[in-house]
């Protein structure tokens, strides 16, 4: 395509009025990638446009098309890719710009925010010279202007202590920080547009409520036009004025939050509302009494919602909480933890650091038990104690009736054929040079359990237990989609038959509906075979799905258990109220009313 613009004005000169023309105008937009000598289409005739202040989140599943349009606004897709179609910025065409007008054009007039900060970040230079070298790329300014406006902006991005985080590299910084002097860096130049791809999918609930309260605060300053990208639809529900439902790389639906989250029209948007689990219930109005009405009873708040059907799920749940605390644990428990402490190791000059200290916790035959809390809680370091790859450095540990604090080497290889873990990232736990087949097989080939003929009959049964067609067992996990990828993940932690299965975020990575479905797999599968479950996530919902009993950790320490309807409906704790409110809701008005009793519960902990 060729460009249809004077190129003696910059791109975005001409000022548009005020709440009249959009800031971004996209017509026909249609992406392809050469693959094999044909075109295979990303995107197809996507329509849309983004007024100033204005937030449109497009959301769908993974290979809808979702980044891939996105990313061609600016020119950011491989050399194999051909976009066709109509961008224009402030009324002028960019789709089609050379290489260097483009570079004019990002980070000036366009940024972008990206997934992962550690990955889009350089990790050899600090936070502040990366802002300072995007300052003075587009502006004529002295490197001590540039700095001072970076550490307006880190102060604006409501960084703890901009000064810090100015001299620090990106990995010194916490995932919600690194995530705030991203969006500091890509507001550095005040740009009219920016592109949120998938800003919080890799954040807890806490830091995800407040990076959502910061992008809410900064449009209302800068009066920037947002474009959204996400599967969370409870983000949606949060930030967005608009939403375009994205399948195939086709928009097939379109409208204002409120009209697509209380009258979906089209089908896919119906099943992808249906996908999304609420925490609290069985459906939203369940999970916005429960939830909301226990989060209003700490804070004192009034609430809108019926007194009469207040009072009758008050009762349900009090008798669900006398019965569920009449019922007694059957067997011995599957793992057990008394008063345990975990260190990680001295390394160098780097002294032992204790992550986890006083835990005790308990779980049995045919339990799940949910471990939930913020990043760097203990959550991980517990699952990976129990498997044995971390040393308890007090109290006692007990896997399958066996203690292992302090157990030699060839007593917990024996132990770990009776543990079965399913990791977070499926594409790296898996070996990519061997076919999912092999992979599944492997642990029981290794354990001689079976060999030969047998040990494929095994294998079969296995991907019969997940879902997955027997034919799959010859192919590679690069063929596989994240939710076969993550069943083939479930199927070889099955292999041997485990009695304790420790399940670290394996949904995490997923989208709702693939989500949905890798969930009621699991939860099929526990039901059938009875094994215990330590499932650690950050994710409330999920958990609600899933668990008989949660705990909640924080700091290292178990700070509140109980049931599951004790945490999530009578909690006690300020930091377990405080997480349930961080849970972004999916229906836009009652999302509101969470906001402004998480604000009421901050208050009241400052």
């Amino acid at each position: 395509m060729t460009e249809i613009i004077d190129p003696t004005l910059p791109v975005g000169s001409v000022e548009t009025a005020r709440g009249s023309a959009p800031v971004l105008e996209v017509t026909n937009l249609s992406v392809d990638f050469g693959v094999d000598k044909e075109w295979v289409p990303a995107a197809i005739n996507l329509t849309y446009d983004v007024k100033a202040g204005e937030v449109l989140a497009i959301v769908g599943e993974s290979g809808s098309g979702k980044s891939a349009s996105s990313m061609a606004l600016l020119g950011l897709l491989p050399s194999n890719s051909r976009a066709t179609g109509s961008v224009k910025l402030n009324g002028r065409e960019i789709l089609g710009l050379s290489s260097s007008r483009l570079r004019q054009v990002r980070g000036n007039d366009v940024a972008v925010i990206f997934q992962e900060p550690m990955t889009a970040m350089n990790p050899v230079y600090t936070i502040g010279f990366q802002i300072v070298e995007t300052l003075r790329l587009h502006n004529a300014i002295s490197p001590e202007e540039a700095k001072q406006r970076a550490l307006r902006m880190l102060e604006l991005v409501e960084l703890p202590d901009p000064e810090k985080a100015f001299r620090s590299y990106p990995h010194q910084l916490s995932g919600g920080q690194r995530q705030r002097a991203m969006i500091a860096q890509s507001l550095s130049c005040d740009p009219k547009l920016l592109i949120a791809d998938e800003p919080t999918t890799a954040l807890d609930v806490t830091v995800q409520a407040e990076i959502l309260d910061l992008m809410r605060n900064l449009r209302n300053k800068l009066d920037s036009a947002i474009v959204l990208i996400t599967h969370d639809m409870g983000v949606v529900a949060d930030l967005a004025d608009k939403i375009a439902v994205m399948r195939r790389g086709r928009i097939v639906e379109t409208g204002t939050a409120v009209e697509i989250f209380n009258n979906p029209q089209h089908e896919y948007t119906q099943s992808l509302l249906a996908a999304v689990p609420h925490l609290g219930g069985g459906s939203v109005d369940d999970a916005e009494v429960d939830i909301t009405a226990a989060l209003a009873a700490a804070t004192g708040a009034s609430l809108s919602i019926n007194e009469t059907e207040l009072q009758r799920r008050e009762r349900e749940n009090a008798e669900a909480l006398a019965q569920s605390r009449h019922e007694v644990a059957r067997g011995e428990a599957v793992l057990e933890l008394s008063n345990v402490a975990i260190e990680y190791p001295k390394q160098g000059r780097v002294p032992a650091f204790r992550a986890v200290e006083g835990a005790n916790l308990s779980i049995y035959p045919g339990q799940v038990v949910g471990l939930v809390g913020e990043s760097g809680s203990g959550k991980t370091t517990i699952g990976r104690a129990a498997v044995g790859l971390l040393p308890v450095a007090e109290g006692s540990l007990r896997v399958v009736g066996q203690e292992i604090a302090g157990a030699r080497p060839k007593q917990l290889h024996a132990l770990r054929r009776q543990v079965g873990m399913v990791f977070q990232d499926p594409s790296s736990s898996l070996n990519p040079r061997l076919p999912i087949g092999e992979s599944i097989g492997e642990p029981m080939y290794l354990a001689g359990v079976a060999k030969g003929a047998a040990l494929q009959r095994r294998i079969e049964a296995l991907l019969d237990q997940v879902e997955l067609p027997r034919a799959y067992r010859n192919r590679y996990p690069h063929e596989l989609s994240g939710g076969q990828k993550q069943r083939v993940g479930i199927a070889r932690a099955l292999s041997l038959e485990p009695k304790l299965m420790v399940a670290d975020e394996p949904t995490s990575a997923l989208d709702v509906s693939v989500q949905a479905t890798v969930l009621e797999l699991f939860q099929n599968l526990q039901q059938e075979l009875g094994f215990a479950c330590l499932f650690v996530t950050h994710d409330l919902a999920v958990i609600d799905v899933l668990a008989d009993r949660i705990c909640v950790m924080r700091h290292g320490r178990i700070v509140e258990q109980g049931t599951r309807d004790e945490i999530l409906r009578n909690p006690q704790e300020l930091y377990t109220q405080r997480l349930l409110a961080a849970v972004p809701l999916p229906d836009p008005e009652k999302q509101r009313e969470r906001r402004e009793l998480r604000a009421l519960l901050l208050a009241a902990g400052d």
